[in-house]
């Protein structure tokens, strides 16, 4: 009955949805991504087949991507690299690569192993940036670190989907296969990097020079779909080009007016692109591979705590400070949806109950954090202040 309804009323349907629920999320102060996850998951097939969602979600993780790409010129990302690369690198083999492993011990082959990997690779920044605002924690002493990291994992994701991508293809994938790719992802970074040091170095005042907002919304969009599109045309990942696009643009070095532009359109259509992944998930069939499930769900919490507990150390962080920013880095979310967005049958299944889960579980050790670590290292000790008498 719900199929033969217009498509236009389920899209409205849908963001009358979102309202209800990211003011109930807001309200209780739980992550929104879950809700908007439950909501697809819970109308799969009212919404199965409804073009306008999914052309939504394609325009909405594009310009996630390409506003996260602003944030980074060339010489930000040089400098985030050289401070955090160490720290970077042990999260890369305990979340993606030994998750990798564990999924290939438990019988996959080694597409679906790395796939699960990935999965399992990235905090939430959208959640985790949203508890360090909301618990007032955004001037800790952890924060640069924790922010470090989740930046490090930003650029490491597009790389990782663009290698799914390209590995999901159903041909065989060689070395030879995997040096074209990196050529490809080089040579699409380059040319950004040409073009935003050329072409869109006086972006700025090209911008000022238009008035109209519908017109500088139309030409930022065209040209993050644009990039993004071009990334698909040579075989890799949308995500990758938007992401580029955003770097690419980033070097006009004040960015408040192109995000200003796009952010509000990102805002509105962004929550669509977890309910489309929500509509993805059929638990009809319950929970596959639970075992398998379980043990990456505990190897996820134990990774991120030893990234936090190691990679602060190497970062400078005490043991206190290192082990808050360890139990503040476990949510999984919408990069994870978006690994997960490669994935078919009953491994898309398996992904959406493990994102579901691990974001929860991520919030309520964040949220536990501070009182953990005095649980173990006791309370700190107070600063002494030098006070100094005056004199005559």
């Amino acid at each position: 009955m719900f199929t033969d309804l217009p498509t236009l009323l389920g899209a409205g349907i849908v963001l009358l949805g979102i309202f209800v629920l990211g003011f109930i999320g807001f309200r209780i102060r739980f992550p929104n991504v879950i809700l908007y996850i439950l909501l697809g998951v819970s109308f799969a097939g009212f919404l199965e087949g409804n073009e306008i969602l999914h052309f939504s979600s394609e325009i909405a993780i594009v310009l996630l991507f390409f506003v996260l790409g602003l944030e980074f010129s060339t010489k930000r990302l040089g400098g985030i690299a050289k401070k955090i690369w160490s720290s970077g690198l042990l999260d890369v083999i305990l979340s993606l690569g030994v998750s990798t492993v564990i999924a290939f011990g438990f019988g996959m082959d080694w597409f679906t192993a790395f796939l699960i990997g990935g999965i399992t690779y990235a905090t939430s920044s959208s959640i985790t940036a949203k508890l360090l605002d909301d618990k007032g924690r955004m001037a800790n002493s952890e924060t640069e670190y924790i922010l470090g990291i989740l930046i490090f994992e930003d650029l490491v994701a597009p790389i990782v989907v663009a290698i799914l991508i390209a590995m999901s293809s159903g041909d065989a994938f060689g070395g030879l296969d995997f040096a074209i790719l990196l050529g490809k992802i080089v040579g699409l970074s380059l040319v950004a990097i040409i073009l935003g040091k050329t072409l869109f170095k006086h972006f700025e005042k090209f911008l000022q020079r238009i008035d109209d907002e519908d017109f500088k919304f139309a030409l930022l969009v065209g040209i993050a779909v644009s990039y993004g599109g071009l990334a698909l045309y040579l075989g890799l990942s949308e995500v990758l080009g938007a992401f580029l696009a955003g770097v690419m643009l980033a070097e006009i070095g004040k960015i408040d007016r192109i995000e200003g532009t796009v952010s509000p359109i990102k805002n509105l259509v962004l929550p669509t692109f977890f309910v489309y992944f929500g509509t993805t998930v059929d638990l009809g069939q319950g929970v596959p591979m639970p075992v398998l499930l379980i043990v990456l769900i505990i190897w996820s919490i134990v990774a991120k705590i030893t990234v936090g507990i190691v990679g602060g150390k190497l970062y400078g962080l005490s043991k206190r400070v290192a082990l808050r920013a360890g139990l503040s880095l476990c949510a999984r979310g919408e990069f994870s949806v978006v690994i997960a967005g490669v994935a078919v049958g009953s491994i898309k299944i398996f992904s959406g109950v493990y994102i579901v889960i691990t974001a929860f579980l991520g919030m309520v050790l964040f949220n536990y954090a501070p009182k953990i670590t005095r649980k173990i290292y006791g309370q700190p000790e107070k600063k002494k202040k030098n006070l100094k008498v005056p004199t005559a």
